[in-house]
């Protein structure tokens, strides 16, 4: 954790009383807030509801061919999987991509989520790469998309740093594929050195930073410069353990060196922050879709 030896490090884990009266106080403290920084993860798409479950029926509606042929059961390690070749795994990408990106609908917790952020100074940090943000209206130049998007692609090498628009090609291959293959022609290839195309997702050292992504990177130091002292509220939305050094440990440290500040949990399964931040800390184990609709109708009410 990369708060410095000198930090209290015990364990603040018990809810912040119950739902109702932590979503009243964080309401309060967002509406007295000079800012806003969201960090979401996971857990906000997973309390989208089933549509937009990674396993179980819907997946085996969509993706029961690959799930007998090769005996994958969610769509995140099918993302893993060592297919048999290229028109095979395109097959698998395209489709995965088809109906976590494009043919979906926007969740209502982001809905939610962003129209509470509405004509307030804020800021979105997400590891989610499925698009959801962007779709449900937040300000393209008030969001960092850390990890990459459904939406791109990249040369595999790479050798070279951009990263492609893919929605044409992938409807053409969900369409036209047939016994878990596309068509060869359909297999991405990188314009300039001709390699196999990969997708824009953070996996290892090939992960591409395009022109875009240190754009908002940018943006997002200059936000938190911005507001270094000020009173700010740091709302983490479904952030798991997969990737604690993105969100989790850099909001806690912003907290600890900022008095003025609240940090907010928001999590199904736990409630943890360091004990040293006291009442400053506000955690809500709880459904993510419950929590913002909760908060976005107090917001309204006392608008």
């Amino acid at each position: 954790m990369p708060m410095g030896r000198s930090v209290d490090v015990r364990w603040a884990t018990r809810p912040t009383g119950s739902t109702e009266d932590a979503v009243g106080e964080l309401a309060r403290r967002i509406r007295e807030a000079d800012a806003v920084l969201v960090g979401a993860g996971a857990g906000l798409s997973a309390a989208c509801g089933p549509e937009f479950d990674y396993s179980g029926e819907r997946f085996l509606a969509r993706f029961g061919d690959f799930h007998e042929r090769f005996g994958i059961t969610d769509l995140y390690s099918g993302g893993f999987y060592p297919f048999p070749g290229a028109t095979t795994r395109w097959a698998w990408w395209s489709r995965h991509v088809w109906y976590a990106r494009y043919d979906c609908p926007v969740g209502e917790p982001y809905r939610d989520l962003v129209a509470l952020l509405r004509g307030r100074e804020h800021f979105v940090l997400t590891t989610n790469v499925d698009h959801q943000f962007q779709r449900a209206g937040v300000d393209r130049e008030r969001l960092f998309y850390t990890q990459g998007d459904y939406g791109l692609w990249q040369c595999s090498v790479p050798c070279h740093d951009e990263t492609y628009d893919n929605y044409e090609v992938v409807r053409q291959m969900v369409e036209l594929q047939s016994d878990l293959r596309v068509p060869e022609e359909l297999v991405p290839r990188c314009p300039r050195c001709g390699e196999e195309m990969s997708m824009n997702l953070r996996a290892d050292s090939t992960f591409v930073e395009d022109a875009g992504w240190h754009a908002a990177a940018g943006r997002y130091r200059a936000f938190l410069d911005a507001h270094e002292g000020d009173k700010v509220v740091y709302l983490e939305v479904g952030v798991g353990n997969n990737t604690p050094g993105i969100i989790k440990y850099p909001f806690w440290k912003l907290a600890a060196q900022n008095p003025r500040a609240t940090y907010a949990q928001v999590n199904a399964t736990e409630s943890l922050a360091p004990a040293a931040l006291g009442e400053r800390a506000i955690l809500i184990r709880d459904d993510a879709a419950r929590v913002l609709a909760g908060l976005r109708a107090k917001l309204a009410e006392e608008a």
